[in-house]
């Protein structure tokens, strides 16, 4: 008989962020109040689930999305620094296509296929694959969650996927408080999915920010 685990990567929700900074691994930084509303959302969606560990990035938002998953699994919130928010250089600042444009900032932008202004692709997935796989093992023949960020859930998914690395961080597919669930059967990865539980609090479409 074939056993079946699923580990469903949850992004946080939205962040209280009045100044539109690239807020990265700055602690301090919180969900807002419709940031709590999506995380209360996205543990709706893992009702009827046989949820097994739920782990969670280090930082705030994080651990904040993760706390309604706790409260309703009575799971503990297990934290994972390979989880975290991918490095960026331009953390601290507000980041927008305008930043593109300033001279001062191309000797950070000369590679966007490792990025040249961040952590690398390759370390990221490196990291991410090593806690998926432990989480698996952990919740064998059952499902788990963990809580982290869009870039490393969306590396997650390319590597997954077999897809190369570098991408349009604008054509990411990881919203807000949204679930990519890896399936394996035994040790085998047999489908990745994507959803959006907290959609209804979009307040633009698919509008994807950062982080």
């Amino acid at each position: 008989m074939t056993t079946t685990t699923v580990v469903h990567l949850l992004r946080h929700g939205e962040v209280h962020n009045p100044n539109g900074i690239l807020y990265g691994r700055l602690p301090d930084f919180h969900l807002s109040e419709r940031g709590h509303a999506m995380a209360e959302l996205a543990a709706k969606w893992f009702d009827g689930r046989d949820i097994a560990t739920l782990y969670s990035s280090p930082l705030e938002r994080a651990q904040e999305t993760a706390e309604p998953a706790s409260v309703a699994f009575d799971l503990p919130i297990r934290l994972d620094a390979r989880l975290l928010e991918a490095g960026n250089r331009f953390e601290g600042k507000p980041f927008n296509p305008r930043s593109v444009a300033d001279p001062r900032n191309w000797g950070r932008l000369y590679n966007p296929m490792q990025p040249s202004w961040g952590e690398p692709y390759t370390f990221i997935v490196k990291r991410m694959v090593e806690v998926i796989r432990a989480v698996r093992k952990e919740a064998w023949g059952r499902e788990a969650v963990c809580v982290s960020h869009q870039l490393p859930i969306w590396m997650a998914r390319r590597a997954a996927e077999k897809q190369r690395l570098w991408h349009r961080p604008d054509r990411r597919q990881c919203n807000l408080a949204s679930v990519t669930s890896l399936t394996f059967e035994e040790e085998k990865l047999v489908s990745v999915s994507y959803t959006e539980p907290a959609a209804s609090l979009y307040t633009s479409g698919r509008v994807v920010p950062g982080a």
